[in-house]
C-alpha cells in the first residue's frame, strides 16, 4: 500500500510517499481503507520535532532520536472497513467509519487497523468523509476541556484562538451549552467565529486584551498566546483558566501565578476514548457542530499542506483526500 513517511525531523520534504506492507487486522482490530484524513498541528510538530527546549529529551524518548518512532503520522482518518478480525462485534465489512488515532498516528496511509475498543465510531451520516476525518481531534479535545472546567449555562467564556482547529469546536459546544461565547482572532476570521455562533468577537491585532472590561468566568487558551497580565486582569475571582498547550514549566509558572487566587488551572493530556468519539458523532448528527475546513489536498500534495499549516494561519482544518 502506499503510505506518507516521516524519514527524518525536518521540513515538509522529509514526508515522502512509499510502498509499504499493507496491514493485517488482529482479532479486535478493523481494516480500514482511509479515504481522507487531515493536517494538523499535532503532527506539524512531530515532523518538524518543535518542542519547548525542557521537554526535548523526553520528547525524544517518547517520539524518537532521529526520526519518529512510528514514521507514518497522521492521527484523524475516516474510512470504509475492509476487513475484521475474528473478534470483532462492533463493526462490519462495509461500514463507514472515523477515527482519532492520537499519539499512535498512522493515518497517512492507504490502510489502518484500529482496535474496535479505541476512539472509532460509524461516520456521521450528513457528513462527507473529509468532514467526518476533521471532527475527532479538534471536536474531542474541546469537548474534554470543557467538560473537566464544568462550563455551565450562562458562564461567560472567552476562547483566544477561536478560529482555529479547536477553537471553532469550543465556540459551538461552549454555546450549545448556554454559555455566553467571546471569540478573540484576527480580523480576517471575525465572521467565521461569529457565523458559528459567537456572540461577540475580538480582534487580538488592535484591542488589548487585558483592557476588555468584561469579566470571564472561564478563559480558554488554545493557541498558548496569553500571559498571565492578560487573563489575571479578566478573569473571574473563581474562574476557571483553561490553557491547551502548556508544557509543564509553562504549567508551573501558571500554577504558581494563580496560587494565590481561588482560580482553576485546566490542562494537561487525556486519553480519547469510544465515549469521546460517540458524543462528537451526536452532536455533529444533530447539527450542534460542524467543521470548518479551510483547505483540501490530495494524498501527494501532503507536504504542502504541512507548508500551510507551519505558517500557523489556517482557519479550522486541513483536510487530505487519501482515495476518490
Amino acid at each position: 500500500m502506499k503510505a506518507i513517511i516521516c524519514t527524518k525531523y525536518g521540513s515538509p520534504q522529509v514526508l515522502q510517499m512509499q510502498d509499504v506492507p499493507k496491514p493485517a487486522p488482529k482479532d479486535h482490530e478493523a481494516l480500514i481503507k482511509n479515504v481522507a484524513t487531515t493536517v494538523t498541528v499535532a503532527d506539524c510538530r512531530v515532523r518538524g520535532f518543535d518542542v519547548p527546549a525542557s521537554f526535548w529529551l523526553p520528547a525524544k524518548l517518547a517520539l524518537g532520536f532521529s526520526k519518529p518512532r512510528q514514521p507514518i503520522l497522521g492521527n484523524e482518518l475516516s474510512g470504509i472497513v475492509e476487513a475484521v478480525g475474528k473478534k470483532v462485534s462492533r463493526f462490519k465489512v462495509g461500514d463507514k467509519v472515523f477515527a482519532f488515532s492520537a499519539h499512535k498516528f498512522g493515518a497517512y496511509s492507504e490502510y489502518t487497523c484500529v482496535d474496535e475498543n479505541a476512539c472509532i465510531a460509524l461516520k456521521p451520516e450528513n457528513m462527507s468523509f473529509e468532514q467526518s476525518a476533521a471532527l475527532s481531534f479538534g471536536g474531542i479535545t474541546a469537548l474534554h476541556f470543557l467538560r473537566k472546567a464544568n462550563i455551565a449555562q450562562g458562564d461567560k467564556i472567552l476562547i483566544y484562538g477561536a478560529s482555529g482547529s479547536v477553537g471553532t469546536y469550543v465556540v459551538q459546544i461552549a454555546k450549545f451549552l448556554g454559555a455566553e461565547v467571546t471569540g478573540v482572532c484576527s480580523s480576517g476570521n471575525l465572521e467565521l467565529v461569529r457565523t458559528l455562533g459567537a456572540d461577540s468577537v475580538v480582534d487580538y491585532t488592535v484591542s488589548n486584551i487585558a483592557e476588555l472590561s468584561d469579566k470571564f468566568d472561564v478563559i480558554f487558551d488554545t493557541v498558548g498566546k496569553m500571559d498571565g497580565a492578560q487573563f489575571l486582569k479578566i478573569i473571574k475571582p473563581g474562574g476557571r483558566y483553561i490553557h491547551l498547550v502548556a508544557p509543564l514549566l509553562t504549567a508551573l509558572k501558571i500554577r504558581l501565578q494563580l496560587l494565590s487566587s481561588k482560580i482553576k488551572f485546566v490542562g494537561g493530556t487525556y486519553q480519547a476514548t469510544t465515549e469521546h468519539i460517540n458524543a462528537i458523532k451526536k452532536m455533529a448528527e444533530y447539527s450542534v457542530i460542524k467543521p470548518v475546513i479551510d483547505r483540501q489536498y490530495s494524498f501527494d500534495e501532503i507536504a504542502s499542506a504541512h507548508e500551510y499549516v507551519d505558517k500557523g494561519h489556517k482557519k479550522g482544518n486541513v483536510t487530505i483526500r487519501i482515495i476518490d
